[in-house]
């Protein structure tokens, strides 16, 4: 019976903790879309570039090194032998917020009340912005993040239940469950969480009342850009920093579709049906098609729900009167 099968459960698990990591990276997505009605394309950029300054800081090199090499003759590439973790993800913070206000003041309040095409065409080049502006500062190479998680696989596990189990993935999810929770709290529970509510429900009535738009923006730009660090920190320390992790909010996509764009609860249940979903199909159903499932499963069940249930599981359905 394959209930009592070990690998079969190894697969289950890492499917769950590889569709953690797919929701933290949605979660980014909902969050923005709630709040202004933006379709972020840039989040996985984002990431990105959370991961790159995070690195950067932690190895003391100097932003646009090669720049001020060719513009001044600035040889030096590093200013030291970098800082400690703690203070690094502190600065990477700093950072991301800041990049959260510019976000706001140079992108998007030019463009208030613009069309959603308008909006997301802004934010695809946002994407592409970032991601050169990242590589100009801290370089094109391929980068270990070492922030001090465990690795190699859980001895307990193997031991026990003969389950290989990667210590590096249940520390992601655990790290990004922690952030999940603390987000639904701050959501439901707090002054300026409900704020967030209020824009994301009506933002002609909130602007009514006294909420500030804009102020709203930059917080949760602000909450994205922390989910963005997160995100980049575990993926980075699993595959390293290279810039093919810009592509990770593709895999997000899938997640939004089948758990709602606007839903928090979606995003996790979307998350983990994706992940143990293309587990469960690539381990079982892979071996009779030529393997590779995992590139292409996420998508194919987005579209059926494209098919079947465009709003998701827990997407508000709209209803038009014609």
């Amino acid at each position: 019976m394959f209930l009592f099968d070990p690998f079969f459960w190894e697969v289950v698990i890492s499917g769950l903790l590889a569709g953690v990591m797919y929701a933290l990276v949605a979660l980014g997505f909902v969050l923005i879309f709630k709040a202004s009605g933006i379709f972020n394309f840039a989040q996985g950029v984002l990431a990105l570039f959370a991961a790159l300054t995070l690195v950067g800081f932690q190895t003391g090199q100097i932003p646009f090194a090669h720049l001020l090499e060719a513009l001044f003759g600035l040889h030096a590439s590093h200013w030291g032998e970098g800082m400690n973790t703690v203070l690094a993800l502190f600065l990477s913070l700093v950072v991301m917020i800041g990049l959260a206000w510019l976000i706001v003041k140079i992108v998007l309040r030019p463009l208030v009340n613009q069309e959603g095409i308008i909006l997301f065409m802004a934010t695809i080049g946002l994407a592409f912005v970032l991601e050169g502006v990242g590589d100009l500062m801290w370089g094109a190479n391929v980068k270990r993040l070492d922030v001090g998680l465990p690795e190699g696989p859980s001895d307990f596990l193997l031991d026990n239940t003969g389950m290989f189990i990667e210590k590096l993935e249940i520390s992601a999810a655990v790290v990004a469950i922690i952030l999940v929770v603390t987000l639904m709290i701050f959501s439901q529970y707090t002054k300026m969480g409900r704020a967030l509510r209020a824009v994301a429900d009506d933002h002609q009535a909130a602007l009514s009342v006294g909420i500030s738009l804009e102020t709203i923006w930059w917080v949760v730009w602000s909450i994205s850009g922390l989910v963005a660090l997160v995100a980049g920190v575990m993926w980075g320390a699993k595959s390293g920093v290279q810039f093919s992790l810009s592509l990770i909010a593709l895999k997000a996509l899938p997640v939004l579709m089948l758990g709602g764009f606007t839903s928090i609860p979606g995003a996790i249940i979307g998350g983990l049906m994706i992940g143990v979903g293309e587990k469960m199909f690539e381990f079982y159903i892979g071996p009779m098609i030529g393997g590779a499932t995992e590139n292409w499963f996420a998508y194919m069940l987005a579209l059926l729900f494209l098919l079947f249930r465009p709003q998701g599981l827990f997407g508000e359905k709209i209803i038009e009167r014609v």
